[in-house]
């Protein structure tokens, strides 16, 4: 008979039963850190059962539909508050010609798409995305002639707006479970963190003649 000692370790594919997912998606998701995992001294994943279903029980019921339906309300918050004519009340706005202000107003749904993906990615190419991101920042802010500070400021507003958009669904969503909550900031974190992070560094190397 197997000892409930056995059971508590668990491979790959049996992590994936427990869950009731495809290995695949087990595999993704250790990689991108979000379920608790151990390695052996020869390198390969165990999962620890009680582990397993302590962080199942904390997910909130979200499926992969309902996450873009949430992403998708957060795109429209997005459209709304743009449209509201909150841009306005910036003063980096304010110095753009009409095909700079287009330019920009694209921005926050382009940064929204951007988190889509980045949530759908591993961890490396998810940070090379969001690094050409902040680069077209830098690029997008040096081309309309404003300084280091404003283009760390448009896409502050941006960020700040995603980050409202995110919280506004979450909550329309009725999201109860804290791991998701937690999930989503850090994540959001990560990606905007890796954005500004390029954007002042395309920005700085561009000024003093640094390809």
């Amino acid at each position: 008979m197997t000892s409930s000692v056995e059971n508590e370790w668990l491979s790959l594919s049996e992590a994936a039963q427990v869950l009731g997912v495809h290995p695949g998606t087990v595999r993704h998701w250790s990689n991108q850190g979000v379920i608790p995992f151990h390695r052996t001294q020869g390198g390969h994943r165990r999962y620890k059962r009680t582990e397993l279903e302590l962080w199942k029980q904390s997910q909130s019921a979200l499926t992969a539909s309902e996450v873009d339906v949430l992403m998708q309300s957060a795109l429209r918050n997005t459209r709304l508050q743009i449209s509201e004519g909150v841009l306005q009340n910036q003063t980096w706005y304010n110095k753009l010609d009409e095909e700079a202000r287009e330019q920009y107003r694209l921005s926050g749904r382009l940064l929204l798409q951007g988190l889509s993906r980045f949530l759908s990615t591993l961890e490396e190419e998810g940070k090379q995305q969001a690094q050409r991101i902040g680069s077209e920042y830098a690029l997008r802010a040096r081309r309309y002639g404003l300084s280091v500070v404003e283009a760390a400021q448009a896409f502050l507003f941006f960020r700040n707006n995603l980050i409202d958009s995110m919280l506004r669904v979450y909550e329309d969503a009725a999201v109860r479970s804290p791991h998701a909550w937690s999930q989503m900031f850090r994540r959001l974190n990560a990606y905007t963190d890796q954005i500004m992070t390029a954007l002042l560094e395309t920005y700085t190397n561009h000024t003093n003649g640094i390809p």
